[in-house]
Parts: structure tokens; sequence; C-alpha cells
């Protein structure tokens, strides 16, 4: 049974277990941060992910290829990489409550600023910045929920802060849908209407969370141990200290290259998939209600991120590899059928769903196992290392994928793409076995 501390009595420190109303207060509070986070971050993607629909208003007011429009997307995936190789930390030095509202209020200006672009030039240039707001979200609201939680229950909880980023896909793809194809707004639009949630999410955030069980009273649950649980480390340790910590952690470089191959697959889908079923269902006069089978994607993408950390925790006792594994094997079958299924047919919901479900499920796991490698203290640090690899892989892919697109007028081929790279990050995956 774990422990907990209330540090606000006078008298000294007594241990005190769930069963009680101290304790019932605490599990209470954990919830209560949880789902701050969570809600947040159901509106982070509004900040980041809406460029496919804007991509064909783009190229009919600018002329640019959708080579360049790769190069635009890998700005952001690139300036995001570089945000978490510093904005982990800054998570572990001043705490995500403060590091996540201005990553929120910030991301939510830089998309205005990025919806009064002339040209390739300024889209790239906003889009880079907005990159990098856009990272001061994720790896200190990781920061938050390691405080929180331990490693007997983060499968779960990371889970649920995924599915609210799955979530947060919906609701972006829902709203740029309603921009692009219900209003009848021009492309400038996408950029202004769905951050508008992000920028109000941001601000109750910042009132409602806190960083750690100390700041309400409370020590933090024991963290269970075992031979493979990572040493302690000093509270005091300093951020140089940390990166060099992190970056010896071999694991973490394979879980790096892991998780930047799904990466790739996984923002091939979210930048192209709009893509290819808005100029698909223009090409053969098929009706609006198509276009909106590209929603399926990122509710599957939800639906994938709170299975898989559950079944982590659940059915392989917290061994993170193999359901990453599972997942990545299972997304290959299911981009090979998107490649082959035309936009009309009545399969494409489930099959867009399927692959949505298993390319994006295992991103939980990937952000519990960083905690298990290298303990809470340095969850921040080393979620920003990993997510520097993700966006890196990421924003490599995008003009490879706009290449093809121009070069074939295939726009199918985005799911060859992504077969692939699943397929590279279930072979890394095998790798971090631990």
């Amino acid at each position: 049974m774990a422990v907990i501390e209330n540090k606000a009595e006078a008298e000294p420190s007594i241990g005190i277990s769930f069963e009680n109303d101290v304790g019932a207060q605490y599990r209470r509070l954990q919830w209560r941060m949880l789902f701050a986070v969570m809600f947040c971050y159901l509106f982070y993607y509004t900040g980041r992910q809406t460029l496919g629909f804007a991509i064909p208003g783009i190229q009919q007011e600018f002329g640019i290829s959708k080579q360049l429009i790769g190069w635009i997307s890998a700005g952001m995936l690139w300036g995001y990489a570089i945000g978490q190789g510093i904005n982990g930390n800054l998570g572990d030095k001043f705490g995500g409550r403060k590091v996540v509202t201005a990553g929120a209020i910030l991301s939510s200006l830089m998309n205005w600023a990025v919806s009064f672009s002339f040209g390739f030039k300024t889209l790239l240039l906003g889009w880079w910045l907005n990159g990098y707001t856009q990272a001061l979200g994720f790896a200190p609201g990781s920061r938050i929920i390691s405080n929180w939680w331990t490693k007997t229950e983060r499968g779960k909880v990371y889970g649920l802060y995924l599915f609210a980023a799955g979530m947060s896909s919906v609701v972006t793809f829902v709203l740029g849908l309603v921009v692009v194809d219900t209003l009848h707004l021009d492309w400038r639009w996408v950029f202004r209407v769905p951050v508008i949630l992000l920028f109000f999410a941001g601000i109750c955030f910042f009132f409602v969370v806190r960083d750690d069980p100390r700041d309400m009273g409370f020590k933090r649950e024991n963290e269970p141990v075992d031979d493979n649980s990572p040493a302690d480390h000093d509270v005091n340790e300093s951020s140089l200290e940390r990166y060099k910590a992190v970056l010896r952690t071999v694991k973490i470089h394979v879980g790096g290259l892991a998780l930047g191959f799904n990466n790739a697959a996984r923002y091939g889908l979210v930048v192209w998939v709009p893509v290819h079923f808005l100029e698909a269902t223009r090409a053969i006069g098929s009706g609006s209600s198509s276009r909106w089978v590209a929603v399926a994607l990122p509710i599957g993408m939800a639906f994938g991120a709170l299975s898989n950390g559950w079944i982590s925790d659940r059915l392989f006792g917290a061994v993170r590899w193999k359901p990453i594994a599972l997942f990545m094997l299972s997304a290959v079958v299911a981009a090979a059928i998107m490649y082959e299924l035309p936009v009309s047919s009545p399969w494409a919901i489930i099959a867009l769903f399927f692959c949505g479900f298993c390319v994006y499920g295992p991103h939980a796991t990937f952000w519990a196992l960083v905690p298990d490698l290298v303990g809470h203290r340095r969850a921040g640090t080393a979620t920003g290392v990993m997510n520097t690899y993700s966006y890196v892989f990421a924003g490599l892919a995008e003009p490879l994928i706009g290449h093809l697109l121009d070069a074939t007028h295939n726009t199918s081929l985005v799911f060859a793409v992504v077969g692939v790279g699943c397929a590279m990050s279930g072979l890394c995956a095998a790798l971090i076995r631990r």
C-alpha cells in the first residue's frame, strides 16, 4: 500500500493509507490534476494540426508546390523538436504549470500571425516559430503527471493523457472542416478560429493545476522499486547534470528512434489525410460527406492511445515494448488496406479509424516508458529528448511525402510511407526490451 504524508500537520509526519480521508483527498487531487492537464491538451493541437485544411487554399493563392508545403510542415515539426529539447528541461526547472500556460497563449498568438502570411517565406518562418511555442506543452505536462502518479498506474494515466491529445485532433479536424467546408471561409481562418479555444484553455489550466503534491500539502507516493527501476537522484540536480544523465541512457535513444519512425507515420497521416480526402472527393465529384470520413482518423488515434496504455499495464505488466511492437505491426496492415481503398468506399471510415488507432496508440506507452527509464525527476528532460527525435524524423518525412504527391498526383502514397515508418518503429521498439 502506498504511503502519503500530510505536510500540513504540526505533529511529525505519520504514514496514512488510501483507505482514510486524507488518502481519499489525495486520490481526488490526483484525478483533478490529470483531468486539468487533459483538458488543456484537448485543445493544444488546434495550434498545430490545422495546416492540412489550409493547403488547398494556400496552393491556390500562392501557387506553391506540395513539396514546399512539406517544408513548411517540416519547419513547424523541427521548431517543435528544438523546443522539446529545451522546454522539457524548463518544465523540470520551473514547473509545468507556467510553461504549459505560456505555450497555449503564445501558440494562439503565433497562429494568428501565420494567418497574415503573404508567401512561402513568411509561412515557413511563422509556422516554425509556432512549432517552438507548441513544444511548451507536452513534456512539461508529462512532468506534472509523473509527479502525481507512480509507475504502477502510469500506463493508464498516460493513456488518458494521450486520449485527450487524440481527441484534440478530433476537435481540430472538425473545426478545420467547419471552417473550409461548412462556413466556406478562406484558409486564413483555419489558423484563427480553432486556437481561440486553446487560448482560454491555457488560462483555465493555470488557475486549476499544481505541479507537485507538495504544493498541496502532501508528499508524493513512494515509487515502486524493482531490479529495473532507475536509481534515485538529487532533487537539486542542475540542468546540465540532468541532460548528461538522460543522454547517457542508451534506451532513451533507442526509444527515440522507435518514436521518430512512429511520429513520421503519424504526421504523414495528420497533415496529408485531409488533403487526400479534400482533393480526391473534388476530383471524383463526391459529396462533401466523403470529406468528413477524415475525422475517423483522429477518433481512432484517441481510442488507440487510451487502449494501448491500459494494455501495457494490465496485459503486459508494464513491459512497454511489447504493445508498441504489436500496434506497429497492425498499423502496417491498416496502412496497406487504406492504400488500396478508394475514398468513396464504405469501408474507408473503418480502415481509417483502425489506421489511426494503431499508429497513435503506442504514444501513451512511449511516454509511460520515460519515467520508468530515468525516474520522475528527470521525466520532463527525457521526454523532451525523445520528442526531439520524434519531430526531427517527422519533419524529414514531410517534404518527401509532398514530393511524392507532386510527382505522382496520387495522394494514396501517403499510406505507403506510413506503412514503412510503422515497420521501422516496430523493429526499433523490440530493442527497448527491459
